[in-house]
C-alpha cells in the first residue's frame, strides 16, 4: 500500500487545515484497511489524532483533539480527508496518515504498517 498526503503549510493561529491522504494498491479497496492520522512535534513522541475504521465509515478521535476534529472520505478515490480548526501553535507538526490492517488497534502506532512521508504544519501565533 502506498500512501500520498498532501496539504498543510503555514496557518495562522485559530485557522483551519484539511489534508488530503489517498492509499493507493495493495488490497486496500477491499475494505481489509483502516486509515489513521498522527502527528509527531518537535521533540515529542507521535502521537494519534483520529482515524476512520475504513469498512464501517466510522471516526475515532483521540480526546485530546476530538472537539477540533473531523475525518471524511472519498470512497471512490480511497482518500481520506482529516480536518482540524481552532488551531493553535502547539498543534505544530509533521503530520503523518498510516494505514493499518482491518482488526488491529487503530489508536496504536505499533499496529501500522505503511506510513506516509508527512506534511509539515506550523501554526503561528
Amino acid at each position: 500500500v502506498q500512501l500520498q498526503a498532501s496539504g498543510g503549510g503555514l496557518v495562522q493561529a485559530g485557522g483551519s487545515l484539511r489534508l488530503s491522504c489517498a492509499a493507493s494498491g495493495g488490497t486496500f479497496s477491499s475494505g481489509t484497511y483502516n486509515m489513521a492520522w498522527f502527528r509527531q512535534a518537535p521533540g515529542k513522541e507521535r502521537e494519534f489524532i483520529g482515524g476512520l475504521i475504513w469498512r464501517g465509515d466510522r471516526a475515532v478521535y483521540a480526546d485530546s483533539v476530538k472537539a477540533r476534529v473531523s475525518i471524511s472520505r472519498d470512497i471512490d478515490k480511497n482518500t481520506m480527508y482529516p480536518e482540524m480548526n481552532s488551531l493553535k501553535p502547539e498543534d505544530t507538526a509533521v503530520y503523518y496518515c498510516a494505514v493499518t490492517p482491518w482488526g488491529r488497534d487503530i489508536r496504536a502506532e505499533r499496529s501500522f504498517d505503511y506510513w506516509g512521508q508527512g506534511t509539515q504544519v506550523t501554526v503561528s501565533s
